[in-house]
């Protein structure tokens, strides 16, 4: 029997319905294939818990979460805590405390949705976007000063290491070079940055030579919204900065069809720390509570955290159950269906039990 334990934070707006839904297809996987178990435990952190304690989660929660083999986690952000509390009092620390410099977001057409692309359906659009996930704007470096006054600054310093963009072009060229495609496209903004990007284009170019059988090319971030939006096919793997990866992964899952079906891994490479495995969509308090957040999202990155573990079986059941369900037109709103959640998480726990393959 193999055993893994899992931190579950579902933290804010349709994280607790979502992570619930996710949970309980890891216990029909669980049933249905017998010889593996996974122990969740379930953490109260996030904006009511910051509403209780004047923090989003306790001192010691990297410590309480580092003995963990995963993290699964919902959403982050309330309406009535300022943004860059709630960001930088949870989803962060945890992503730079563990280093999972790797975020990875795959991102493709499911059966049964439709693409606000005309005539993009499933094959056409198929991406992974592996976005730096340390670095950047999102460091934490910078400051204001003269508050108040009419000379008052603010600054974001943008972070770029060597190692730091050594490291995660390896990734995606890694990754890269273990698709059909073999194909890599490098975002970035060279021709305005001229300093942290030209270094991260620099190490692009030394980084390509030691994967002689990936074909790879350099795209500005601006160019790269109109070659996603009318060149769909011609894009397979894609790396960019923290800001950069950010945004374009959004524009990817709405291009796919919709912010509800896109997953997110966090991930430390090295696994020296659990990584960590949410959707995309954020917290979304306008359908918070009424039960038709798209759990699709949520069933893709258990998906990720299942093939991280090594548990290649149970992700690609998931993943068949869930394009089994979309196919049939069993959706959520937000991708044109009229399916609530728990109809969409009863019909894939329907689809894994019923699976003969």
């Amino acid at each position: 029997m193999r055993e893994y334990s899992i931190a579950a934070i579902p933290a804010d707006g349709i994280g607790p319905e979502v992570i619930a839904a996710g949970v309980q297809t890891l216990q029909a996987l669980q049933k249905r294939l017998g010889d593996v178990r996974f122990n969740v435990e379930t953490f109260d952190w996030g904006s009511d818990y910051y509403r209780k304690h004047g923090v989003m989660m306790p001192s010691d929660a990297l410590t309480r979460l580092k003995k963990f083999d995963a993290i699964y986690f919902g959403a982050v952000g309330a309406p009535d805590v300022p943004d860059h509390i709630t960001l930088w009092g949870l989803r962060l620390p945890i992503c730079q405390g563990f280093d999972q410099y790797a975020n990875v977001r795959p991102t493709r057409i499911l059966p049964g949705i439709t693409s606000p692309l005309r005539h993009a359906g499933p094959g056409d659009l198929d991406w992974v976007i592996v976005r730096e996930n340390s670095e950047g704007e999102y460091a934490g470096c910078g400051g204001r000063v003269h508050r108040g006054l009419p000379e008052e600054v603010g600054t974001e310093v943008a972070v770029f290491t060597r190692v730091g963009v050594q490291r995660i072009m390896r990734y995606a060229f890694r990754l890269s070079q273990s698709r059909t495609r073999k194909l890599l496209t490098v975002v970035t903004k060279s021709n305005a940055q001229r300093h942290g990007m030209v270094m991260w284009d620099e190490i692009a170019a030394d980084v390509s030579k030691e994967f002689p059988d990936v074909t790879w090319d350099k795209m500005l971030v601006d160019a790269m919204t109109v070659r996603m939006t009318l060149k769909p096919q011609s894009l397979d793997t894609i790396v960019a900065t923290n800001l950069h990866a950010d945004i374009l992964s959004d524009l990817a899952g709405a291009l796919a069809g919709s912010l509800g079906v896109a997953p997110t891994a966090n991930i430390d490479p090295e696994r020296r720390f659990p990584s960590m495995f949410e959707p995309i969509h954020g917290s979304a308090f306008d359908i918070t509570g009424k039960g038709i957040a798209n759990p699709v999202a949520s069933f893709w990155t258990a998906s990720q955290m299942l093939d991280h573990l090594g548990e290649t079986e149970a992700s690609a059941r998931l993943m068949r159950a869930v394009e089994q369900v979309t196919g049939a037109g069993i959706t959520t709103p937000d991708v044109g269906g009229i399916a609530t959640t728990e109809d969409v998480t009863e019909a894939v726990l329907d689809a894994i039990h019923s699976s003969n393959v």
